[in-house]
């Protein structure tokens, strides 16, 4: 096929880890033919906790986008208490790093604005087909990729094109935005359902009067979800309160990640990152740090593709490398921590040691792992 619109790397999806593979891309290789598509004009919302990992930032400082990681920080006001809860139990404590609460219309905007002034170009496209060749992949018959970056979320239209599924299970959260009340005033909140495991609610502070506030559970039967209304008044009987004055409800689904997630990426010049890969950590629904690092990879290996090897093989073996042991410690912790006897063990310890603490978050929020200190903690307090 004859096309016109040839690129270096497209990227379907503008989202964090679409933006990030552009500015990798751009880092790697500046000069690069770099494509942005997205459904969307931006600035535009996206339901989501937004809550953002220092570890976030600490990618955009890696692919040149320093400057971005410095307004975030100047501009929102990190936040460094997390409380913990399931029923009468609570671990409050301190966090190593703070962390940020961005609403992600602002938070997408910024980033794809950074992709576009490095060299990106950005255009509102809804992919409809991709089709791979050999000497490249063509979206819709028209634009034509070396290397093609799928960073269109959980329903991803590139992972369907490639008729590729996700093998792990899926979850599904309700977020809106409430008044902060005193008490949660500079907090993070996470409750646990007792009745409903894995489940929670939250409440993050974003610093401006403003909280994100939600419910998400895991789906025991993917064709019966709960409805909207459901969600919310389950949100409510966590974290009475919540729902006064809340507006702008969205939910989302969220596919989890796995210990096996190389059986999803293919060999070849297609490369899915984020949600569209299945990337979010079965613990705590976090999604944008995963998106953050693979987007990172992806845009570093489609930049190098002129220099020989397999895109896709080099890909899915640096992310493994990057994140095999963080997945496999998640996808254990997910499945111990449906039954509540454990997590109110890991709750007693978080409570009794501040490093325990530090242990978790870095696996909830992270790169971390399950570290002997948090399973000795484990075994300590469990009743």
């Amino acid at each position: 096929m004859t096309t016109t619109d040839d690129w270096d790397v497209v990227v379907v999806g503008a989202g964090p880890a679409g933006s990030i593979t552009a500015l990798a891309a751009l880092h790697e290789r500046p000069g690069a033919r770099v494509l942005l598509l997205d459904r969307a004009d931006f600035p535009r919302d996206k339901s989501c906790g937004d809550g953002i990992a220092p570890h976030v930032l600490d990618v955009l400082d890696a692919v040149g986008a320093s400057d971005v990681a410095a307004d975030l920080r100047r501009e929102h006001r990190g936040i460094s208490m997390l409380e913990l809860a399931l029923g009468d139990l609570s671990s409050t404590r301190e966090m190593r790093r703070p962390a940020l609460v961005i609403p992600r219309e602002r938070l997408d905007a910024r980033l794809v604005e950074a992709a576009v002034a490095a060299g990106a170009v950005l255009r509102r496209h809804r992919v409809r087909d991709v089709q791979v060749e050999a000497d490249g992949v063509v979206v819709d018959g028209e634009t034509r990729a070396r290397v093609l970056v799928g960073a269109d979320g959980a329903q991803s239209q590139v992972r369907r094109s490639l008729g590729l599924t996700l093998p792990g299970r899926l979850a599904l959260g309700l977020r809106g935005y409430a008044p902060t009340p005193p008490g949660r005033v500079g907090r993070q909140v996470i409750r646990f359902a007792q009745d409903r495991q894995p489940s929670y609610a939250w409440a993050f502070d974003r610093g401006d009067g403003w909280s994100n506030v939600g419910y998400g559970e895991i789906l025991r039967d993917r064709r019966d979800r709960p409805t909207h209304a459901l969600m919310r008044e389950r949100l409510e009987d966590l974290l009475p309160g919540s729902t006064e004055g809340a507006q702008s409800w969205r939910g989302h689904h969220l596919p989890l990640s796995t210990a096996r997630w190389g059986s999803v990426q293919p060999d070849g010049c297609v490369l899915l990152v984020g949600d569209a890969a299945g990337l979010i950590n079965p613990m705590t629904g976090e999604g944008i740090y995963y998106a953050a690092v693979t987007g990172q990879v992806a845009g570093r290996t489609a930049a190098r593709a002129d220099e020989g090897g397999d895109p896709g093989l080099c890909y899915r073996s640096e992310v493994r490398r990057r994140l095999r042991a963080n997945l496999v410690s998640t996808a254990v912790g997910g499945k111990v921590a449906s039954h509540p006897f454990v997590l109110a063990a890991g709750l007693r310890a978080a409570a009794a040691d501040q490093r325990v603490f530090d242990d978790l978050v870095e696996l909830g929020l992270g790169p971390g792992r399950l570290t002997p200190r948090v399973v000795a903690g484990l075994v300590r307090h469990a009743r």
